[in-house]
């Protein structure tokens, strides 16, 4: 049996806008994934997160499941507009009530809130009035908002993220236009991803002045990454592999621990590629007390395609300005979502973090898997295959501790089956099955081995 340290955090996580429900319910205003899911032919089968799981009224009995678990941490995010409707302006009592209730019951049953400002769901308003993440301005706002939950919820809060994945806010929302607000361009993204960079350095240097001696919290920033495994031994794709981790991962996290953009970025993306200035420089500098990471998969890289490629593809900047192509191993198993099942790309992909980046204090904010059939419950109830990636995954997370990384956390997506973006109801990661004609959550069975783990920190069968 393996052993994971005692002092180590075993979460769950999830979203606002994937679980909460009640869009336009206590005052909450609306959201550009609002505006998003609203609009025919963006997400499958025009599923919204109107309802989702309907935890803003059902949140006490989802936290008894995370409690029966034996879960010591939830990681979940807070919904801007439910604080600030306009994004600005007027605060939402209300708003801010359901979260203080939220924080009490996970803390009366002996659950640690940690927090995420920011998962995508950005009030509606400042994409109409000022464009949204693109407003030079969007640093300030954000640290705004950012001060008012301290406020209202760092006494109780130790464990602060700015933002969950600004490559995914950044590509997908304003490069490739699959997720709000759904903009194309081959240079918004990158002015997003910088404004993000310092909103979170914002919203840190607020922390840090006001609020962290007293309240003795952390805060960080999660991004996510995927491992990039090099498609053979030649140079060019060794080098082609290193390019895609520092347009994917480096992009926002050089900035933060080594000061600036990667040169391979530079290279790359030429004048696109905002610069910062000598006060920013100094207000990223170390802007996270921990290293968030979520990972789910691996690809192979190389620096040519096959003959049918026509251009460079991968997750990173603009696909064109990597000129990396990726692939799957087709001896690799794939989940729903057609992510390959590589656990041993969790350690590497460890291990390359600690060592560019000097040995953080790692925590793993997600990972998890969606397996087809799930739609079907006894289908997701006997979940085996759920199982095996888990132990696969903690296995490997073991062994890049033993191999000195400092992993000191693991936080499973997600505690429950919600709406998964523009897959809508289409995708299941949960540990628990819901029916979303009902709402009923059961248990699957890797929530019960899970929980077992949680407990003790043994990896064991059930």
């Amino acid at each position: 049996m393996t052993s994971f340290p005692e002092s180590f955090v075993w979460g769950t996580a999830t979203a606002s806008y994937q679980i909460e429900g009640a869009w336009n319910t206590g005052g909450r205003g609306p959201s550009i994934w609002d505006a998003f899911s609203h609009t025919p032919g963006k997400v499958f089968e025009g599923h919204t997160g109107d309802v989702a799981c309907d935890h803003y009224h059902r949140f006490r009995e989802d936290v008894a499941m995370m409690k029966a678990m034996g879960i010591s941490a939830y990681r979940f995010s807070i919904s801007w507009p439910r604080i600030l409707p306009a994004g600005r302006g007027k605060l939402n009592e209300v708003g801010i009530g359901f979260y203080n209730r939220l924080i009490d019951c996970l803390i009366e049953n002996g659950i640690e809130p940690w927090v995420t400002l920011y998962h995508w769901d950005l009030p509606l308003e400042l994409c109409k009035q000022v464009d949204g993440l693109l407003d030079p301005e969007f640093p300030d706002t954000f640290g705004r908002y950012a001060e008012i939950c301290f406020e209202r919820f760092g006494d109780r809060v130790k464990h602060w993220i700015t933002f969950n994945e600004p490559w995914c806010s950044s590509i997908l929302g304003y490069g490739q236009g699959e997720m709000a607000p759904g903009r194309v361009s081959d240079a918004e993204p990158y002015l997003a991803g910088h404004h993000i960079l310092l909103a979170h350095a914002e919203a840190v240097d607020r922390y840090r002045r006001k609020f962290q001696d007293l309240q003795k919290g952390v805060i960080g920033i999660t991004n996510n990454c995927d491992w990039r495994e090099p498609n053979s031994d030649a140079p060019e794709d060794v080098e082609a592999a290193q390019r895609s981790l520092e347009f994917f991962l480096g992009w926002f996290a050089d900035p933060i621990y080594l000061g600036d953009y990667p040169e391979s970025m530079r290279a790359g993306v030429g004048d696109r590629l905002p610069r910062f200035s000598a006060r920013e420089r100094a207000l990223l500098a170390q802007s996270s007390d921990f290293f968030g990471l979520n990972h789910y998969t691996t690809m192979l890289a190389a620096a040519h395609g096959s003959l049918n490629e026509a251009s460079p593809q991968g997750n990173g900047g603009i696909f064109k300005d990597q000129n990396v192509y990726l692939k799957e191993d087709p001896s690799w198993e794939q989940t729903h979502t057609g992510w390959s099942i590589v656990p041993w790309g969790c350690r590497k992909l460890l291990g390359w973090i600690s060592e560019r980046y000097d040995r953080p204090p790692i925590y793993i904010t997600e990972n998890g898997c969606a397996m087809s059939g799930e739609n079907d419950r006894e289908v997701a109830l006997n979940d085996d295959r759920r199982v095996a990636y888990l132990r696969g995954y903690l296995e490997e997370c073991h062994q890049a501790i033993e191999e000195g990384v400092d992993l000191r956390g693991y936080f499973c997506w997600t505690l429950m089956d919600n709406f998964e973006w523009a897959h809508g109801y289409d995708k299941r990661f949960g540990l628990h099955y819901v029916d979303f004609e009902t709402l009923e959550r059961v248990p699957k069975k890797s929530a019960k081995w899970y929980g077992q783990v949680a407990k003790t920190g043994v990896l064991d069968s059930i």
